[in-house]
């Protein structure tokens, strides 16, 4: 069985530069989420929850998920507060309720909160498929978005881990 972990795709994220292919991932995410569910696995929707006049801010239409992200009721949505999902919540205990086989990770900011719940999520001993084309952000001051996705797939596909890590892309994932 499969978790999958949809990080911060919230209406915040809309503010600022455009995101590398939002539109994109956000089909693929919804493609793996309804196959994660047709196979009795959950989807865990991770939200950020900044502080007063944050983007944000809970209960302000920036801290909503973004609407075209499907949702279903059985689906568990985890509060954080920082980049790593696991710091001062319960994502641990529910995982290890669940017991996955993987946990799949997508969502934004490749660089921030999906590579630090990548790496945590291989630090909590689970094994990792990190959707290579299903995690997003925009362009840095330094460097572009797709240099930065790349390069972001090469390293965690790169980790030293006693857990297995794979990146694959969607396509790759789906019969």
């Amino acid at each position: 069985m499969d978790a999958m972990l949809v990080v911060h795709m919230q209406v915040g994220l809309l503010g600022g530069m455009p995101k590398h292919d939002l539109h994109g991932v956000v089909d693929r995410i919804n493609r793996l989420a309804a196959r994660v569910r047709a196979q009795t696995g959950k989807v865990i929707l991770i939200q950020h929850c900044g502080g007063t006049g944050d983007a944000f801010e809970p209960l302000t239409p920036g801290w909503q998920f973004l609407p075209e992200v499907v949702r279903e009721a059985a689906d568990i949505i985890v509060p954080t507060t920082l980049n790593d999902p696991f710091a001062g919540t319960d994502l641990q205990a529910r995982l290890k309720e669940l017991q996955p086989d993987r946990v799949l990770i997508t969502g934004w900011a490749t660089d921030f909160c999906v590579d630090s719940t990548v790496r945590s999520t291989v630090a909590h001993h689970y094994d990792v498929v990190a959707v290579a084309d299903g995690h997003t952000l925009s362009d840095r001051p330094h460097l572009d978005a797709l240099s930065i996705i790349r390069h972001h797939n090469w390293v965690w596909s790169n980790l030293i881990t006693r857990r297995s890590i794979k990146v694959a892309a969607t396509d790759e994932l789906l019969p």
